[in-house]
């Protein structure tokens, strides 16, 4: 049994992550905003057998996540693995979103990212061990129109994690940390995002089931020594296609993740958003667009992209679709 901390555990993602490993009898600690949410997923861990204990506050604020820590490690034990999952977005273009909202989307899902690590390592050094994933998105290579702060975010996280992982190997800590790279994920996030457009959002296809993203991070779990996590073949060919034809990715993003991002459905005229505040809905586990998603693991679902071998074949295949495409115009 591992203790395990993950941020942003109200809901999506880190919600299917808590469940799935408090279901496996892991001790967890869970935190976000959002009591009465938090409450329903101890509740669901205890029914099942597990231990939670919950910490209702806002990432961004300084020392909370430092402070939670401490009460983690007090009531539960010391702290083995640190999951970084809270996040906040804003959808339109740049010029169109206020200043405070876009740093209010950096301080989450950026500076949240950095003070839970901060926080981790206060207890981990103490002991040369521990694991600390933080959870990215193909988007943290790759990014969108109309998600400039969430992908600068991202960025951010992959470039602060870099760093981070150089000094801890220059130090000879035993610590270990990972950035998982995830496909769009069929969460709440984009039900109640702030919106600066007049259409609803939905998250570039194609949309997975969140349960397998809670698998790929199990998964990531027991083999901490993974230093970047690609999850599904989308991933491979979005970070691989970055990495080769920048140029071209920007020409293909520009045409098709515009339409491909909104739906045909006005936003209601009561729509609520999370970015400064917890909202009630019902959408907690996963988001609206069931019919869309995948539930089934595609192939490359959960590959750690240290493997040579593995590297290079996507590294070929990608080159060969590359060639068929200009083939046939």
């Amino acid at each position: 049994m591992s203790i395990i901390v993950i941020t942003g555990a109200s809901s999506g993602i880190g919600r299917n992550a808590a469940i799935t490993l408090g279901k496996k009898g892991h001790a967890l600690g869970l935190i976000a905003r959002n009591e009465n949410a938090l409450n329903d997923v101890r509740t669901e861990i205890e029914e099942a057998g597990g231990t939670a204990i919950v910490i209702t506050c806002d990432v961004s604020e300084p020392g909370a996540l430092e402070e939670s820590a401490e009460h983690i490690e007090q009531e539960l034990g010391p702290i083995d693995i640190w999951i970084n999952c809270a996040m906040a977005l804003v959808f339109g273009k740049f010029e169109d979103v206020p200043y405070e909202e876009y740093r209010r989307v950096t301080d989450v899902a950026y500076h949240g990212y950095v003070m839970g690590t901060r926080a981790a390592l206060r207890h981990m050094k103490r002991r040369d061990k521990g694991h600390i994933i933080q959870i990215g998105s193909a988007l943290s290579y790759r990014s969108l129109p109309m998600q400039s702060a969430y992908c600068g975010a991202k960025h951010a996280i992959r470039g602060f994690t870099n760093s981070l992982r150089a000094e801890l190997i220059h130090e000879k800590s035993a610590i270990s940390v990972t950035m998982i790279q995830f496909p769009a994920i069929n969460t709440p996030l984009y039900s109640w995002c702030k919106l600066h457009v007049d259409k609803e959002p939905h998250p570039q296809n194609p949309v997975h089931d969140p349960k397998l993203a809670a698998e790929a991070i199990v998964w990531t779990t027991e083999h901490p020594q993974q230093r970047e996590v690609w999850v599904g073949g989308i991933v491979w060919l979005v970070i691989l296609g970055q990495k080769i034809f920048p140029g071209f990715s920007d020409w293909l993003t520009a045409k098709i993740a515009w339409d491909g991002q909104l739906t045909n459905k006005t936003p209601a005229p009561d729509r609520q958003d999370n970015l400064f505040s917890t909202v009630k809905s019902a959408e907690r586990q996963k988001g609206k667009f069931t019919e869309d998603e995948i539930t089934k693991k595609p192939c490359l679902w959960t590959v750690p992209n240290q493997n040579f071998w593995i590297n290079s074949a996507g590294f070929l295949l990608l080159i060969l679709a590359f060639l068929i495409g200009l083939a046939l115009g």
